[in-house]
């Protein structure tokens, strides 16, 4: 009880203790980099222009439409289509002063944007099996590591969810917590999460544009999850996923 106790704490907001806190930006040392350093991943991957051609609902019947959705046809995703998801989940605008924030198509608290996108290909036009992680300022991939064993992996991290393991591709966001820390300190943990809802939602909506579906998954194994992607599960780690195939 003490622990169901504890976890309904953690769900109140606490910036009320940021009177008493002095935060590393209160004590101007330097924010964290807006994204991923890509100095040890491999190829990069240039993805389409956004084609709003590939739209084929609109906003009210997206939302009106929008389910959870399990099965999924033995599909080959378009990269038009791959790069649009990745486009509406994370894709930024503008970036404000000298790399202090961007502007992206989620909120989130502070502008600082915590999440990193990694995607386990299963089959996607152009792409090798593997996983990539979207480079969000560039709109690029970049290769991570080849990987063939999609079915089994993805099986084994969302612990035997095997529907996720039939998608074209799973999106897999970890979160980088220092760079909503550096601003919020212990404020910073709530609202990372409260963030991790946005853009799963942006997911569930684009998906249901373009005529694919998703599942949102927060029941997964978390060191399993941490080592597919080679993240230290401290400093970095995964904090949600979704599949996605044609429906």
């Amino acid at each position: 009880m003490e622990s169901i106790k504890a976890n309904r704490q953690f769900m109140k907001a606490n910036f009320k203790l940021l009177d008493d806190i002095e935060t590393d930006q209160n004590k101007e040392i330097q924010q964290p980099p807006l994204e991923k350093s890509t100095e040890i991943d491999g190829e990069k991957i240039e993805l389409p222009k956004i084609d709003a051609s590939i739209i084929k609902k609109d906003f009210h019947k997206a939302i009106e439409e929008r389910r959870s959705h399990r099965k999924y046809q033995n599909y080959e995703m378009d990269l038009d289509e791959l790069g649009y998801l990745l486009w509406a989940t994370q894709g930024v605008d503008t970036i404000k002063g000298d790399n202090y924030a961007t502007i992206r198509t989620v909120p989130s608290g502070g502008a600082r944007h915590p999440f990193e996108t990694y995607i386990f290909v299963n089959t996607v036009k152009g792409l090798k099996p593997g996983i990539y992680r979207y480079l969000a300022l560039s709109h690029q991939l970049c290769l991570v590591k080849e990987d063939e064993g999609f079915k089994e992996k993805v099986t084994e991290i969302t612990l035997g969810q095997k529907f996720a393991a039939k998608g074209s591709v799973i999106f897999i966001w970890s979160c980088i917590p220092y760079r909503s820390e550096w601003r919020y300190n212990v404020a910073a943990h709530k609202t990372m999460l409260l963030d991790a809802g946005h853009l799963c939602q942006n997911l569930y909506l684009a998906c249901e544009a373009i005529g694919l579906g998703t599942c949102a998954i927060a029941a997964y194994h978390q060191e399993a999850a941490d080592l597919l992607l080679n993240i230290d599960g401290e400093e970095e780690f995964v904090v949600y996923m979704a599949p996605i195939g044609k429906v």
